[in-house]
């Protein structure tokens, strides 16, 4: 058993898991402590090193590509401090951290783990249900379906189409991008439907513009991994599929149920009086109502 517990969180190797438990100081981003402790399976490391410096060390770990659906998520965008596979090491404790790189890469030598891409995810990602404010709105999943409810400081285009409810069948793709507190982020959620879409995250109707708070807007890639973690996995894309740019396994239309239709014409009616009543412009109108007719 090879342990080492930092301000920062505690890794601990018992030759088949490496077990990464976030600190409880006010230093730890607020996304680490959210996610919380992470078992990552043999398996699914490529290679961990122990980077040392003048003051403080780090210990990096690495996993296999497509391993974790947190790093598909989030595209290697997360912020250093915010990188749960990252443990920052005092000099004192050097000795021990170069200790426990060792022993995890004598097990990965002697289990001879493979460093190609997985075909499955090996992680499980973040439990459900999960839900996250966030500066445009609230986004929640439950495993089932994706709901967003828009908050009164959203643009005036997503409001006027209500809350947006995805089916987990309906999405193919989930796009992120951190609010780095220079330059906005968004999370967006992909259907066949709205793929080609242009529109930019502060009117997507399926998308959360993320320009607040930097610290909380980056809990979105909590739903992102849990979304993502439900969703074929990208080693099924084909040939075709990466050289068109599509998602993975595009599943069949889904046909609108007949229940949806009253709710459909009276969202459609709030729409045409907004535009009678000078609220929405002509072209906030038509891109609205197109985005009210994909939703259904």
């Amino acid at each position: 058993m090879a342990e080492i517990i930092q301000r920062d969180g505690t890794w601990a190797f018992d030759g088949t898991t490496v077990r990464i438990t976030p600190g409880l100081h006010r230093s730890v981003p607020l996304f680490r402590q959210t996610y919380g402790e992470i078992a990552v399976p043999l398996e699914a490391v490529s290679g961990v090193v122990y980077e040392p410096e003048r003051k403080r060390g780090r210990l990096r770990m690495r996993l296999r590509e497509g391993a974790d659906p947190l790093l598909h998520a989030t595209g290697g965008r997360l912020p250093d401090p915010a990188d749960p596979y990252r443990l920052l090491v005092d000099i004192d404790r050097s000795g021990v951290a170069e200790y426990m790189a060792e022993e995890i890469r004598r097990a990965l030598l002697l289990d001879q783990v493979p460093k190609e891409p997985t075909k499955t995810y090996l992680l499980a990602g973040p439990p459900v249900p999960v839900s996250v404010r966030s500066s445009d709105g609230t986004v929640s999943f439950d495993g089932l379906q994706v709901r967003i409810d828009w908050s009164d400081t959203s643009d005036r285009v997503k409001r006027a189409t209500g809350p947006r409810i995805i089916a987990i069948d309906d999405v193919v793709g989930v796009e992120w991008l951190p609010n780095s507190g220079y330059e906005d982020g968004f999370l967006r959620f992909v259907t066949r439907e709205t793929a080609l879409s242009k529109l930019p995250p502060e009117k997507d109707p399926y998308a959360l513009d993320l320009w607040g708070s930097a610290r909380r807007d980056l809990l979105t890639a909590l739903v992102a991994t849990a979304v993502t973690a439900r969703l074929p996995h990208p080693s099924t894309r084909t040939g075709n599929d990466l050289a068109e740019g599509r998602p993975a396994r595009l599943p069949a239309a889904v046909p609108p149920q007949a229940d949806h239709h009253d709710v459909l014409l009276r969202r459609l009616r709030e729409l045409g009086e907004l535009h009678r009543d000078g609220v929405l412009t002509d072209e906030e109108f038509a891109m609205t109502k197109a985005a009210v007719l994909r939703g259904f």
